[in-house]
């Protein structure tokens, strides 16, 4: 990962917080999206316990590559380069996904990928690193194939994916890039008691950083056997704070430090402390959905449709401006890493952490 990369991103992002401050002071709308995802698929190979999606008797409609490449350009047309975050399901299965990300490299969008690793084949690891990812994170919830493979629902793919990501490594280091390849566990009730170990088996592997997402009720597995309840509330708190030192003597975990400290509230189901904020997702997100929807954020009815409108007129709707009011008087206590709230010196903390590692 180049600093000049993080520099332009963040040059953005320091930008649009000044406009954020504004909004919430004295209503002036001036901001846009800077926080760009891409959910190119519902569809998945795995069976995790804690997703629907792959149980899902019908799935919505999928955006073509061309009609991706188009939401992209009309993007770009209306805020200039930007960084996007796909994922899915399992964005790796979608036909031609690799020709989108190749997209964004000649276009000069920068691009990461949230995937679970399975389809990071040999010829598939050359492409993506030829089209120069800007980050990609790897979904694992174990170093432990007993505790990973039962989670995700696929026998031996701890020790498949492991090798997949090592075969990244070498093929991001063989053509001299830097692009950091993140770790992203679920925290739920099947590996709390080995998550202090995570950071430390991450770095054995090559991997630059961790980046931990707790579980949110879902499936009826996230009722019955994955929530962190009561009853283990010392030993969440004991975590969190090895965690917490951990991340004070260095080791590279992305969640900051008031992140992690909100991990008991958020198991007890709690409303957001006040001394969050007003939530800013309405102010900064753009999220694309499977079938060109644009939403704020998933509790919230979409801004608009990719198919139908251009970035300018789902930005500036009046369905968007009715959604930066409702969900900056939100309350609600979002840990997803894509919806919590993060101060501009959180994202620097976390882009030094990426640098230095």
């Amino acid at each position: 990962m180049k600093a000049t990369s993080l520099l332009q991103l963040g040059y953005k992002h320091a930008r649009n917080d000044i406009l954020e401050e504004i909004y919430l002071n004295t209503g002036i709308d001036k901001v846009k999206p800077v926080v760009i995802y891409g959910i190119v698929n519902e569809r998945c190979n795995y069976k995790c316990r804690y997703c629907e999606y792959w149980r899902l008797p019908k799935y919505q409609d999928e955006l073509s590559i061309q009609e991706w490449k188009d939401a992209l350009t009309s993007l770009h047309d209306y805020i200039g380069s930007f960084h996007i975050e796909f994922s899915g399901g399992e964005p790796f299965i979608k036909k031609d996904f690799i020709e989108l990300l190749e997209f964004c490299h000649h276009k000069g969008l920068k691009w990461g990928v949230t995937t679970n690793g399975s389809g990071l084949t040999k010829s598939i690891v050359e492409r993506v690193v030829a089209a120069q990812p800007f980050n990609i994170n790897i979904s694992m919830d174990a170093h432990i194939a007993e505790i990973h493979d039962y989670v995700r629902g696929i026998p031996g793919s701890l020790e498949r994916i492991t090798k997949q990501l090592k075969m990244l490594i070498e093929e991001r280091n063989k053509k001299n890039q830097t692009f950091p390849i993140t770790i992203k566990p679920v925290v739920h009730a099947s590996n709390l008691h080995i998550l202090h170990e995570i950071p430390k088996w991450a770095q054995a592997l090559g991997a630059t950083a961790v980046n931990f997402q707790p579980i949110d009720r879902w499936t009826d597995e996230t009722y019955s056997e994955l929530w962190v309840n009561e009853d283990r509330f010392s030993e969440l708190q004991t975590v969190v704070e090895n965690l917490l030192e951990q991340k004070k003597a260095g080791m590279p975990i992305l969640n900051s430090e008031t992140t992690l400290k909100l991990w008991p509230a958020h198991f007890r189901e709690e409303k957001a402390p006040s001394t969050v904020g007003a939530c800013r997702v309405g102010l900064r997100n753009y999220f694309i959905r499977t079938n060109g929807d644009v939403e704020v954020c998933w509790y919230y009815s979409p801004i608009g449709n990719v198919k139908r409108q251009t970035a300018r007129e789902i930005w500036e709707s009046e369905d968007a401006r009715l959604r930066r009011k409702e969900t900056t008087s939100c309350d609600r206590l979002c840990l997803f890493t894509c919806l919590s709230q993060k101060t501009i010196l959180d994202k620097a903390k976390m882009a030094f952490t990426l640098l230095k590692n």
